[in-house]
């Protein structure tokens, strides 16, 4: 047997310049760290001889150095200044003027915070690797003849007939021909309950069937599935998303070489234009190059980066990076997932309404001996709500289960059924009120279960109570999103794969600003983009498989860390690992101010540094000068960057 294939109606990270060396980098850099610890304190204390000192310093040196100076090296070849560069020859020039302790302590410092960044940075970008384990590998191909053959998905041709057995994964993207089952779609669109497929419907590569039969043909191979299109996403928006420099990386390009030509031209343009002697300008070219050891400059970045980095890990905020510190900082708008991140996504009963005169604890009693027979998550709720008041039940006898409705049992006797709207319908039985109480449940986004006896044997059967169930927001979520807005986020907009009117009840009370519902992953990315080109800086929140496109589409992607699938954590920049939507407006306010501070350090560094270039070519500033305010200016810097430690309130 052939069939048609429907109508198809859809249409790495950043590197941060990190040394490759095969080095052992974290030797090396707790080496030099305690190195210079150790010369700090014989210098402090005048202890031990000069040479142990001067001994400590060089290697200190050279071990955070073999991190550094190879780097420079290979930007110096490739005709390029960069941090690297400058950070060599903050280093060099101290050494040269004797201050071997600040030379040690830079170097350090700064192969420190690239360490930390790599750290950060090698676990992420496995997402498709992860996306590729949930197709099965085979699916099961009917011929003709009504025959079964094993065949690898990628040899599947379109218009082919497989059968997808119950608990299965899906293997390929196709349309519904024969049988019906509920089937777990939360891998592909994040919908928070199991959808019913019947014949006609669509189904999805990756998402699971539930209890029954399909017999499903095949509308796109798998190179071009809904889940291999999340794949290509993934790898599109990784090679799309440029590597952010640094500010102080482009300005170097332009200062090292300038400051450089500007002390050659002081030490020989006034002897031999001017007759003046050479020592006294020879000396003044040396405090001008004193003065533009870039020290306080190079690590205006790093050290801010470092301290906000640490001080959100220890408020379980793991940011993959500084440039995505510093990116979280601009946030304008965030665009959010709704199952998992918004909700809890798990269902739970929220409402039980008698009908016929019997108590809201005996109309669950029997929803649960009922459901007490079935795994589907809105059974289980229901079965869950029942052991949480301490109601005792049996498995009701005689239990059938009717796919796409509910299910029918034998309680005290007689028959009962519990379904959906549908299965109430087709009995027969629903009065005028009931369908008014139905229609106000599902105006509200929420699933019912409609509890009766069942029509039999001369009785037409009649509905004893409605169970509402929902999705229920996270306990957090109205006080996160208050703090998200009140740290500088204008827009927040929920994006889901469930339908509009599930999203908008939700979004309503939340607080959120805007919902779009019925959103396929590619659609999400697509908000996302439009987003970004009205905010520019947009974040974007997900824990699912569905949400990875567009986390990394998005300026800077939030996984929520416990319950998120590798995928979404892999592809975001920044991971919650207690799930804690509060801790979004937490990183927001670090970032903001670790950028603060990095401007500040930055404009500060650049104007002491103006302000003895000046007094220097006035021969007021001596080389003891020009050290002291290189020093003071970088210790200024560091006390003003570790400040972040101190936490990410807002002063």
């Amino acid at each position: 047997m052939s069939c048609a294939p429907s109508r198809d109606n859809h249409g790495s990270c950043c590197e941060h310049g990190h040394d490759d060396s095969p080095l052992p980098r974290t030797f090396l850099v707790a080496a030099s760290g305690v190195l210079t610890g150790a010369g700090l304190l014989l210098q402090w204390f005048h202890a031990g001889p000069e040479w142990l000192k001067t001994a400590a310093f060089a290697l200190a040196t050279i071990a955070g150095g073999l991190l550094v100076f190879p780097a420079a090296w290979k930007a110096l070849l490739g005709r390029r200044l960069d941090m690297n560069v400058l950070m060599a020859v903050a280093v060099i020039g101290a050494w040269v003027i004797g201050e071997h302790g600040e030379a040690a302590a830079v170097v350090f410092l700064f192969s420190l915070s690239e360490l930390l960044e790599s750290w950060a940075g090698t676990r992420a970008r496995r997402a498709v690797a992860a996306l590729l384990d949930l197709s099965p590998p085979t699916a099961v191909v009917v011929g003709d003849d009504g025959s079964e053959r094993e065949v690898k998905v990628a040899e599947v041709e379109k218009g082919s007939k497989v059968r997808v057995r119950s608990g299965s994964r899906i293997p390929l993207d196709g349309e519904v021909i024969s049988g019906s089952s509920s089937v777990n779609q939360a891998p592909i669109t994040g919908e928070s309950v199991p959808v019913d497929k019947a014949p006609g419907d669509p189904v999805f590569a990756g998402t699971v069937n539930g209890e029954g039969s399909l017999e499903v043909c095949v509308t796109k191979a798998a190179s071009e599935s809904t889940l291999a299109r999340i794949i290509q996403l993934v790898g599109e928006a990784e090679e799309h998303k440029p590597p952010t420099q640094r500010w102080v990386d482009r300005f170097a390009t332009i200062y090292t070489p300038a400051v450089f030509v500007m002390a050659l031209l002081v030490a020989i343009i006034p002897p031999l234009l001017m007759g003046q002697p050479w020592s006294a300008w020879v000396y003044r070219s040396l405090v001008l190059l004193v003065i533009a050891c870039p020290c306080a400059l190079v690590i205006a970045t790093p050290v801010s980066i470092v301290s906000g980095l640490t001080a959100l890990a220890r408020r379980g905020v793991l940011v993959k990076g500084g440039v995505y510190l510093e990116e979280v900082g601009k946030l304008r708008a965030l665009a959010v997932d709704k199952t998992g991140t918004i909700t809890r996504g798990k269902p739970e009963v929220v409402g039980v309404s008698p009908v016929a005169g019997l108590s809201e604890e005996e109309i669950l009693r029997r929803a649960a001996a009922i459901n007490s027979h079935s795994g589907h998550p809105l059974a289980a709720a229901i079965v869950e709500a029942a052991r949480a008041r301490a109601l005792a039940f049996d498995p009701a006898p005689d239990y059938v289960s009717v796919t796409g409705q509910g299910a029918r049992a034998t309680i005290d006797g007689h028959p009962h059924f519990i379904g959906n709207h549908r299965m109430a319908h087709e009995a027969g039985i629903c009065t005028p009120e009931v369908e008014q109480l139905l229609a106000g449940i599902e105006s509200k986004g929420q699933s019912l279960a409609v509890l009766g006896h069942a029509p039999h044997e001369g009785c037409k059967g009649e509905i004893l109570g409605v169970i509402a169930i929902a999705d229920t927001l996270r306990q957090e979520v109205a006080e996160a999103l208050k703090a998200i807005h009140a740290a500088g986020i204008s827009k927040v907009v929920m994006l889901s794969g469930d339908n509009q009117r599930t999203a908008s009840a939700i979004a309503r009370q939340a607080g959120i600003d805007e919902a779009i519902g019925d959103l396929m992953p590619d659609q999400k990315v697509e908000h996302v983009r439009r987003l970004v080109a009205e905010h520019k800086h947009v974040g974007m929140i997900g824990d699912g498989v569905n949400d990875a496109p567009a986390l990394a589409v998005a300026s800077v992607g939030f996984a929520m860390g416990a319950i998120g699938s590798d995928t979404a954590i892999e592809t975001a920049d920044i991971a919650l690992m207690k799930d804690d939507l509060t801790k979004v407006a937490e990183a927001v306010r670090t970032g903001r101010r670790a950028v603060g501070i990095i401007r500040f350090n930055v404009i500060f560094a650049l104007v002491v540094k103006a302000v003895f270039l000046v007094l220097a070519f006035m021969g007021i500033a001596g080389l003891w000068l020009a050290i002291l305010a290189d020093t003071g200016a970088t210790l200024l810097v560091i006390v003003n960057a570790l400040r972040l430690l101190n936490g990410s309130k807002e002063r």
